[in-house]
């Protein structure tokens, strides 16, 4: 039998603390979705499915762990979360599959279907691909052997999602369980599992050249021989971040994985094969893609589409803002592909709702030079993209600036302390994913357009 496994996002232990997840004055996101997942559980075993419910004191590292330890290719996975956000009007479900699978995006539209059939009072924020979350990819969705998904099944920080998730729970649990039965069925009816049985082969495609190996499908995700990821100066063998299997006495590697090491992943589904391209010629290593100083390699039109694929609405209000970005960024220096997506992560993609509102023409979140809650001000996009640009030349570089300064906190910064784009986290925001989501964005500015 198939077996089906849950996890409540948050609630297990990170360096030693107890992780909680999102806090709110009367509650937290790990007791609210400990609370949603165990009712989940309960109603599954009464419908007869097996179904494992992951313990609430492991680290996320360690709940993938013990999935793995456990599961078959036949099972599923899936972790429920809440969202929360500084606009309390945003609100709405999603479910997060694996990016660049279309089966599991079915599986995504599955579930979320399921749930929203039981709540739709709550708006569907639709499914999305895991490069589309805050850091780029979501190791719930790529590090497990069987099919997995991360849904958010609401936002806390929004009243009328938090009443149904707290006066509706068990609505939420019976949509999770319709979603998860049915996913288990389609997974279960669509995989080989008998002894001896072949997963399919697929032809692969490397720098332009077809490679004389083949490589499979499991799961509906693309593996490729391990000997690949030498070619393209990846180190497969110790990273944690790229799943081995073995099969057929040959250890194959996901390949949506080596997007991690800047290799270029697309699939070309005429003939089903994967295409590999590496970006550099080597591996991806801090300084050869991350670092602020130096040029960036997008046009204004490449710019505009992307600005359009992350919000299409902002193109014709901010239509100028890629010409604004190569030009000023030129001038200090800077890689104006890090800098355009450095302003994509502090506006939330140019949709503001945050602590910036778009009258600021402030585009990097640029603080106020007497320390006050609302940030800068400047005169003109132009003026607020030249001083996002100086702030970066500040950390990044000891060169002295090429135009008048207008970035009212230059002088603050202790010059030269972060050439790379990770370095910024903890510094120019106190997140410490901050990094990571600038390249998370920069990574999906690179990924080619691939027709549907």
């Amino acid at each position: 039998m198939a077996q089906i496994f849950i996890s409540a996002g948050h609630g297990g232990f990170e360096n030693g603390v107890v992780d909680p997840g999102a806090v709110l004055p009367n509650t937290t996101e790990a007791a609210e979705m400990i609370q949603i997942r165990d009712l989940v559980v309960a109603e599954l075993r009464s419908r007869q499915l097996a179904v494992l419910s992951v313990p609430d004191d492991l680290s996320a590292a360690a709940t993938l762990a013990w999935i793995n330890a456990r599961c078959r290719p036949e099972d599923v996975a899936i972790e429920i979360h809440a969202g929360v956000y500084s606009d309390p009007a945003v609100r709405g479900s999603a479910v997060f599959y694996i990016a660049k699978n279309d089966t599991r995006r079915t599986h995504a539209e599955i579930v979320l279907l399921a749930l929203l059939r039981r709540i739709p009072q709550v708006p569907s924020r639709g499914v999305k691909p895991d490069t589309e979350s805050p850091t780029g990819l979501l190791p719930f969705c790529r590090n497990l052997g069987c099919p997995s998904l991360l849904m958010e099944v609401g936002y806390l920080s929004n009243p009328q999602d938090l009443a149904v998730i707290q006066r509706q729970r068990r609505d939420v649990a019976l949509g999770v369980a319709d979603g998860l039965a049915s996913w288990s069925r389609a997974v279960g009816s669509g995989t080989p599992t008998a002894p001896g049985s072949n997963l399919p082969e697929i032809r692969i495609n490397l720098n332009g050249g077809i490679y004389p190996e083949t490589g499979i499908i499991v799961n509906g995700n693309a593996y490729v021989p391990i000997d690949i990821a030498d070619l393209l100066g990846v180190d497969a063998t110790s990273s944690p971040n790229i799943t081995r299997i073995r099969y057929a006495n040959v250890v194959y590697i996901k390949a949506v994985d080596l997007q991690n090491y800047n290799v270029t992943v697309t699939w070309d589904a005429a003939n089903r094969t994967i295409r590999l391209r590496s970006r550099t010629g080597t591996q991806f290593c801090p300084g050869s893609m991350d670092r602020i100083m130096g040029n960036g390699s997008t046009s204004d039109t490449q710019l505009t589409l992307f600005l359009q694929s992350v919000n299409q609405g902002a193109v014709n209000t901010y239509r100028d803002l890629p010409k604004l970005y190569r030009e000023e960024a030129a001038i200090e220096g800077v890689n104006h592909d890090i800098a355009f997506c450095q302003m994509l992560v502090e506006t939330n993609s140019l949709n503001f709702g945050g602590s910036l509102n778009p009258a600021q023409n402030n585009f990097g979140g640029i603080g106020s030079p007497t320390g006050g809650p609302e940030g800068s001000s400047f005169p003109s996009a132009r003026v607020g993209v030249r001083a996002q640009i100086q702030h970066l030349k500040a950390y990044a570089s000891l060169d002295p600036l090429v135009q008048r300064q207008v970035d009212p906190r230059f002088l603050f910064v202790v010059r030269g302390v972060a050439p790379l784009v990770d370095q910024l986290s903890g510094r120019w925001s106190a997140d410490p994913e901050y990094g990571r989501k600038i390249m998370a964005f920069l990574r999906r500015l690179y990924e080619p357009i691939v027709p549907p």
